[in-house]
């Protein structure tokens, strides 16, 4: 071999304060303990480099990496000072910034600026033996379309100043800042390579050889093929894996350039590409293949085809069963990344993920032991929020998982017997198309952690405060419009917009309950999907899971500080009392103000929940023919008396509602409540505000009214009525989610990946048809959540309310006797309630509660539509206080 294909690694450590968990710059401090020969200085003075002996083995690599890091951790140990071998510290801030002291460092910093005051980054370079620097040059053009995968295996960096990046790897992108990042184009020799380095130095724009900052290089210093892209790695069998791969690669180079064959390389945007998905992803997402025409691929399978494309090599070098053993690993356990955002989202702390990668950097060559057993047959996926990477569960999961999974199948099939026998005791049916259904529920309740729940809370807050205010601004004085900041057509065109709805008293609360619809995304953040302020429905159903679930599954672990969803009805009560307390005459009477809940009747969807709050909540559960107008008061028929409040659970709009016999008793409330009479909670109009074009306008709604960023994130979301826009959706429709935006339960909602040409082409021409009707969204990768399932050959008995009436008791539909269920990853949602439990004549000081429950909704197998409409289910919700 012309190659001498020995092996040598770099790694740069940063050092961590073990008290703070921050940045120590005590690099010169500890260097002088250390020989020259294998450490050294960087940039930052948080910073020490290792540099390994030439090694040929992998196993020798292993051991240098092992040996450097304890000379350090020892050198280290008196200043109580540890180390982290990461692309970024997690706490690490701009602040930190501490420049070592050198002549060159300090012309860098000069010359640089801020560029060199962010380098608060650490990577892992790895040596593989080329003497010959022609050959070297021509392997380095070769290997480029394998280092995306290479980083993305080393991804360890997703924190950055004190956040989340949103990227597995910020690293990358701080480095390729850097005038001599990145590719060297084409080059035929390494006269070509040095005439090139020359150029850049004599522009000035680099001062030396050293600030050839490529991807692959010749070495400066020694006679190797250097990689550089690489995040540092906590883990040293991670190196160890990078350091086959990329020497197997250099082999397959080397053997192709021997061979004759031609190199076609890769459009330099496409390698960019490549590498920024990687940076982005990690091993969490999809990468692009290595194709002429590049298209995504899951990361798993871009590891696993790597190793197979590369296997002669690697059988030539010894490595190939090392080599698949820790790929194995590192796919079962996740990069570094993908395991920081892990131990972060246990309990929002960045102390946790600094304590995990330095425990991993002083730990063994091949990571720290796991804590918890895999499960044995849980399908895991990334995003899942109860089982992580390897099939093992989450912390907060432990107890629950492995004692939902240590049951019999014969326990299962009798609990999921009793959840539906409960289902059908207690009425816990919904409506669907005139049908009556059963609602189903899962036995795997899902956890929401308290620092994840103090966000939720804190950005619906906000988010219904911004409505409240839209609300009674575009039904008075409209200033948003006259301000320009939304389009009159945007708001006076939705469906959900009544000119009629501006009769209501101008200090009235409008948005009296509002359900927001959250998704979890693959990151673990949070976002708002759909804003609902007519009739959102749930909440009952969500209590009266948990009472099922307290008496089917009793067994089931609890966790300390779990809040209890009771709570929820005396919100509810609170609310129509602040509303009632604002009309005239409303709190004077002896008795106290009389509430009541309106609804459609026994036909409506929701009847279950209307009679359930109503009971739970001290309402009058009353229908439209139960109300009658006189005098200028709206009055229960049954007994004459004065209604102070109503919470209106209609199918129609308040102004077209009418009783049995015809009787426009809709349109005399009305009158009554804008006279001052009766405070209505479900106000008429409040569709404009859950509409899915305005949907995209909510940031907007609170910059302008409460001068504020929003605290929740939204999805992107392109309203086709824009010609614009319209034209960006019409060409990916197969790639977007697209919905009716008067639509509600999932109707009309079509999501492009999961549909066929037909579908798709179908949707198109409706769009193109009426564009003002549909709004596109862009996919979001929904969380997933265990969920025991049923084998389709299997079934348990199935209790069904009546369809007919009320008074009729279930009855049981014989089916046959289920065998072996089974945990299978199912994507969720959530929805979440607000309440306005206190009136302000100010809009954006009401005083808005959250409920302290939620209503997690599970879409079927192969579906991210979770509504129960649409063939979903639901989970009970442990909000953890």
């Amino acid at each position: 071999m012309a190659a001498e294909l020995t092996l040598g690694a770099e790694e740069e450590l940063h050092l961590i304060d073990l008290e703070s968990g921050r940045l120590s710059a005590r690099a010169p401090q500890i260097l002088s303990r250390l020989p020259a020969e294998n450490y050294s200085a960087e940039i930052q003075r948080t910073t020490v480099e290792t540099n390994t002996e030439v090694v040929t083995s992998l196993d020798g690599l292993r051991q240098e990496i092992l040996r450097l890091r304890r000379g350090v951790i020892e050198a280290a140990a008196p200043d109580g000072v540890g180390i982290a071998c990461v692309g970024t510290a997690p706490r690490s801030e701009f602040a930190d910034f501490e420049l070592t002291a050198s002549g060159r460092y300090g012309r860098m910093q000069q010359r640089y600026r801020l560029l060199v005051d962010e380098q608060l980054i650490c990577g892992t370079q790895i040596h593989v033996g080329v003497s010959d620097r022609d050959l070297a040059v021509e392997i380095a053009q070769r290997v480029a379309r394998d280092l995306p995968v290479l980083l993305a295996i080393s991804a360890s960096s997703p924190y950055w100043n004190g956040q989340d990046t949103g990227y597995s790897s910020i690293r990358t992108l701080v480095w390729q800042r850097w005038p001599s990042a990145g590719a060297t184009g084409p080059l035929g020799s390494a006269a070509e390579y040095d005439e090139l380095l020359a150029d850049l130095i004599a522009t000035g724009v680099i001062s030396d050889s050293k600030m050839a900052y490529f991807e692959v290089r010749p070495s400066s210093h020694a006679p190797t093929l250097e990689l550089r892209v690489c995040d540092a790695c906590p883990v040293v069998d991670d190196a160890v894996l990078i350091a086959g791969l990329f020497r197997a690669s250099v082999r397959a180079a080397e053997l192709d350039i021997a061979a004759g064959r031609p190199f076609v390389p890769a459009a330099a945007p496409l390698h960019r590409a490549a590498m920024w998905q990687a940076a982005r992803s990690g091993l969490s997402g999809d990468l692009l293949d290595d194709t002429a025409h590049p298209r995504p691929t899951a990361a798993g399978h871009a590891v696993r085809h790597l190793i197979r494309r590369l296997r002669p090599q690697l059988e030539e070098l010894g490595d190939h069963e090392e080599v698949l053993h820790l790929a194995e690993a590192l796919l079962t356990r996740g990069n570094s990344a993908d395991r920081q955002r892990a131990a972060f989202a246990e309990r929002g702390s960045l102390d946790d993920v600094v304590r995990l990668v330095v425990d991993e950097t002083h730990g063994p060559a091949s990571g720290l032991e796991p804590t918890v057993a895999a499960l044995r047959s849980y399908r895991t996926r990334a995003g899942d929020e109860a089982v992580g990477a390897g099939s093992r569960p989450r912390a907060v999961y432990e107890e629950i998982v492995h004692h939902l999974e240590s049951l019999e199948p014969e326990t299962v099939e009798s609990s999921l017997r009793a959840v539906r026998e409960w289902t059908a005791d207690h009425g816990l049916d919904f409506g669907v198309d005139g049908e009556t259904r059963p609602f189903e529920v899962d036995l795997v309740p899902r956890i929401i952690t308290a620092h994840e729940w103090n966000g939720i809370a804190e950005g619906v807050r906000q988010r219904a405060r911004a409505l409240e205010a839209f609300l009674r601004d575009v039904y008075g004085e409209q200033r948003i419009l006259a301000d320009g900041v939304l389009p009159r057509t945007l708001v006076e065109s939705s469906p959900g917009y009544l000119t009629a709805a501006g009769r209501l008293p101008g200090g009235a609360t409008r948005a009296a309950v509002i359900g927001f619809d959250l998704v979890r995304d693959e990151l673990g953040s949070w976002r708002v999907l759909e804003d609902n302020l007519r009739n959102p429905s749930g909440a009952a159903y969500a209590v009266a899971i948990r009472r099922l679930l307290d008496e089917v599954a009793a067994g089931v672990p609890r966790p300390e500080g779990l809040a209890s969803p009771e709570g929820v009805f005396g919100m509810l009560r609170a609310t129509l009392e602040a509303g009632a307390a604002t009309i005239a005459e409303g709190a004077g009477d002896d008795d106290g103000p009389r509430l009541a809940l309106v609804s459609s009747g026994p036909a409506a969807n929701a009847w279950f929940e209307h009679r359930t709050l109503a009971e739970a909540a001290g309402l009058r559960l009353l229908t439209l023919d139960d109300l009658v107008v006189e005098d200028g008061l709206v009055r229960d028929r049954g007994d004459g008396a004065r209604l102070h409040a109503l919470y209106l659970r209609l199918d129609d709009e308040l102004p077209d509602a009418v009783s049995t016999a015809g009787e426009r008793i809709g349109a005399a409330v009305l009158d009554v409540a804008a006279a001052g009479g009766v405070f209505v909670a479900g106000a008429p109009g409040n569709g404009v505000a859950d509409d899915k074009a305005l949907y995209g306008e909510v940031p907007s709604l609170i910059a302008y009214y409460l001068g504020e960023r929003p605290l929740l994130e939204q999805v992107p979301t392109y309203r086709t009525a824009d010609e614009l826009e319209r034209r960006g959706v019409l060409e990916r429709v197969g790639e977007l989610v697209t919905k009716p935006v008067d639509g509600h339960g999932g109707s009309g909602v079509l999501v492009g990946p999961a549909a066929d040409a037909q579908t798709i082409a179908a949707r198109r021409a409706e769009i193109s048809a009426d564009p003002g009707r549909w709004v596109a969204q862009e996919v979001v990768a929904l969380s997933s959540h265990p969920t025991f399932v049923i084998p389709e050959a299997a079934s348990v008995p199935t209790a069904t309310a009546p369809t007919d009436s009320a008074a009729a008791g279930p009855h049981t539909s014989p089916s046959p006797v289920i065998t072996g269920p089974v945990l299978e990853p199912r994507h969720v949602d959530l929805r979440v309630f607000v309440y306005a439990t206190g009136a302000s004549a100010d809009p954006t000081a009401v005083e808005f509660t959250v409920a302290p429950l939620a209503l997690t909704r599970v879409a079927p197998a192969g579906s991210m539509v979770v509504n129960s409409s649409r063939g979903g289910g639901a989970k009970d919700t442990w909000i953890l206080r």
